[in-house]
């Protein structure tokens, strides 16, 4: 084979060394532009902080932020009151000399961060309800009301409020290793969150004249302090979600006695809050393995929306080592619960959810929870909290840690739809997912969107696609990103933006990468060095702070291949890919050289007499479906040929040259389908490398005693090809969806 292959290379030898002949022109340098030069520009350098590996460094730190708080709900005004302590360890080796305070609820303050925002330039859609309630409803004004803030022995500090930031000015700087105790009392005006999805808020049900809280960003908050950006205090605009410690909480949360809570953390005074056969049920269910068991039902929910207590009561709530801390509250609330074991511990799964839920949620929720535990753990860590809690919330998904939020409502009469059933089990997975990225993988998600949404969003595909079979998973297939991906460039940012600056925000923070690292898995890499990089990021950064390039460093760290084209293309770009197949000629022996070729050995001084032995690949005239005949003047020399090789070789009937181009800008494999004329097919990878000296166009040879019929690229869409029209030889006509639509319902 290989004397084959060198025979057909000697026309293209030839013409090489005939150009190389030829007057030398200087030409205009140019920058390594490459697109498998390494990242050593986009990345920072590694440092005793990060290493080159993708690991934390021999000094890496991260601060420490305790709180103790009383909260009180006041359900009557919807209002929320707090008194907070902070203990505050600062374990950077820097002095620092204030302190930056996230104050996320100002975003509804009267200046109304929303407001201060520039279009897209892309009209948003809504339906006409929700276009005329926002229109036309009274417009909200909340935000903190900060009415102290005080050091332990109870002296003001100066404060400065900046929006949704407040800088707390300290006596005497806090040095490293140094512990800083404080305390801020404020109250603010709870929201309404339906109208405008917000993330925390009430919904109200005017049939019974109740709400539903899902309360969180409620308290002020310590910004994060790292080796990275110093004091992350970029205002919160929205999109941008949120950057936080890692710290203890003790928290104490009044409500009225008739409601039910679950909030982040172990409840610590069950039989303060629950009556008594509430317990019981409470008690069983933490081990109940099979079915979940209803601790308040919908008959004494219906029961308790009637009449309202005016008494209250205390839940007392520990959460170790968490980033963040949200609870839900309500008497609309049914509660039921299961465990499921995880690396030998029992977790508690469970579910929160009004009547309006049922029968969806009392099916799926909690089922759901305790499956997403278990795959997700699968991929990275076992679960290390002891429970996760899924509430229903009517149009927003939104996590925090061991506690979520879940939409996913059905009609009045309690019937729903397949797209229903499946929204809310997605964002079930989705939202009690986030639990491991970002509540323990704690990236930056007011700078780095997608390290959270995307890395989330992909293993949420995994684990729909292990719930059952066909699941319709609405992202992580291939072919799902392509309308986003060969849209308007004008309206398409790369996947390393910042969330505030991008104008398509689920494809680009969730879609995109999740999509890329589906790819990644199943076309790049393979399972077993995909799975076993991906759980090493993982574990090296659980309960740690990663950056973009902590995760990109341990994938190639952990697998020893090189994804610098990838992250730079995927991640760094808005290109496409577009690989196409742009011609295939069909080849015959002859001993009579082709007048290109004569025309080459002629300004060397040479005929085909010159050449031993004298034998040539010359292009089939005939049209392709024909069958490439030899001609009868070419007989005797491929016997020659024949003989010259010996009795046991023998030449290839068939000689094809493939040309693939490549319009997009994207590197990427070349997945191909040779179709062969007794019906067999035979599939080809080319890995990526082979676009690394050549951006635009290769080509590579086929050769057998099969005649070809056939050539389709990307044959299971597993690379995204954003063209189809150029997949196939002998060419196709692809339909699009929308015309395919418009010929099913013509007439």
């Amino acid at each position: 084979m290989i004397k084959k292959i060198k025979l057909f290379s000697f026309f293209f030898i030839l013409t090489s060394s005939f150009l190389t002949s030829q007057e030398v022109k200087v030409p205009i340098g140019h920058k390594n532009n490459n697109k498998f030069k390494q990242l050593y520009e986009e990345f920072s350098t590694p440092n005793r902080y990060r290493t080159a590996s993708g690991s934390p460094g021999k000094d890496y730190y991260q601060q420490k932020v305790d709180y103790t708080m009383d909260i009180i709900l006041d359900d009557e005004n919807s209002k929320l009151y707090g008194n907070e302590n902070i203990n505050y360890k600062n374990n950077s080796p820097d002095e620092l000399s204030y302190l930056w305070i996230q104050l996320d609820q100002n975003i509804r303050a009267e200046y109304n961060m929303e407001d201060m925002k520039t279009s897209s330039g892309v009209p948003e859609m809504s339906s006409i309800d929700s276009f005329v309630e926002e229109f036309t409803s009274e417009k909200f004004i909340g935000g903190f009301n900060i009415e102290k803030v005080l050091d332990e022995n109870g002296r003001p500090l100066r404060f400065t409020i900046n929006k949704t930031m407040m800088r707390v000015d300290l006596p005497n700087p806090i040095k490293s290793g140094q512990v800083f105790n404080f305390s801020i009392k404020w109250w603010y005006k709870i929201n309404d969150h339906v109208p405008a999805r917000d993330r925390s808020g009430y919904e109200y049900f005017s049939e019974d004249d109740n709400r539903a809280y899902v309360i969180a960003q409620f308290f002020p908050r310590l910004a994060v302090y790292n080796d990275v950006e110093g004091w992350q205090n970029y205002q919160f605009w929205g999109n941008g979600e949120f950057a936080l410690n890692f710290g203890n909480y003790d928290v104490k949360i009044t409500v009225p006695d008739d409601h039910i809570m679950e909030a982040t953390g172990q409840l610590q005074n069950p039989k303060d809050v629950l009556s008594k056969s509430e317990l019981q049920k409470y008690k069983k269910a933490a081990n109940s393995f099979d079915k979940p068991i209803v601790i308040i039902s919908e008959e004494e929910v219906r029961e308790k929306e009637k009449k309202k207590s005016k008494g209250k009561s205390t839940w007392h709530f520990v959460a170790k080592n968490v980033r963040d801390f949200a609870f839900a509250s309500s008497r609309k609330f049914i509660w039921d619960m299961m465990a499921v074991k995880i690396g030998g511990k029992n977790i508690i799964a469970s579910s929160l959810y009004p009547k309006e839920g049922n029968p969806l949620w009392e099916e799926y929720s909690t089922r759901v929870v305790a499956h997403t535990l278990k795959v997700y753990s699968k991929y990275t860590f076992n679960y290390p909290y002891p429970k996760a809690v899924s509430v229903h919330s009517k149009n927003q998904g939104m996590e925090y840690p061991m506690i979520c939020w879940n939409y996913g409502r059905p009609n009045e009469d309690g019937s729903y739809s397949d797209r229903t059933k499946y929204a809310m089990i997605s964002v079930i997975i989705h939202e009690v997912g986030h639990n491991f990225f970002p509540m323990i993988v704690n990236s930056d998600e007011r700078q780095w969107g997608w390290m959270d949404e995307g890395l989330d969003t992909f293993v949420q595909y995994l684990t729909e696609q292990e719930f059952e079979e066909d699941y319709p998973s609405r992202r992580g297939e291939p072919s799902k990103i392509i309308r986003y991906m060969s849209g308007d460039q004008d309206f398409l940012s790369p996947i390393m933006s910042n969330p505030e600056n991008v104008f398509q925000l689920g494809p680009n923070a969730y879609s995109k990468p999740a999509t890329a690292l589906n790819i990644l898995r199943e076309t790049i890499m393979g399972r077993e060095l995909f799975d076993f990089s991906f759980k090493t990021y993982a574990k090296r950064w659980k309960f740690k702070h990663p950056t973009p390039e902590d995760f990109f460093r341990t994938m190639e760290d952990a697998s020893a291949v090189d994804l610098d084209w990838f992250w730079r293309g995927w991640f760094y770009s808005t290109d496409v890919v577009d690989i196409g197949i742009k011609s295939v000629d069909n080849y015959v022996v002859s001993d009579k050289p082709s007048k290109e070729i004569d025309s080459i050995l002629s300004k060397y001084g040479m005929t085909a007499n010159d050449l031993n032995p004298t034998v040539f690949m010359q292009k089939n005239t005939n049209e392709p479906e024909k069958s490439p005949e030899m001609e009868s003047d070419s007989t005797s020399s491929f016997q020659d040929l024949d003989a010259a090789l010996g009795d046991d070789k023998k030449l290839p009937k068939y000689f094809y040259e493939i040309q693939f181009e490549k319009p997009g800008g994207l590197v990427m494999p070349i997945i191909v389908d040779y179709i062969y004329e007794d019906g067999t097919t035979e599939r080809i990878k080319y890995p990526v490398q082979i676009w690394r000296k050549n951006d635009s166009i290769v080509k590579r040879l086929i050769t057998g005693d099969k005649k070809l019929i056939g050539v389709e690229l990307d044959p299971d869409a597993e690379t995204a090809d954003i063209n189809l029209n150029n997949n196939s030889w002998p060419e196709k006509n692809n339909i699009s969806d929308f015309d395919k639509f418009k010929e099913k319902i013509k007439g």
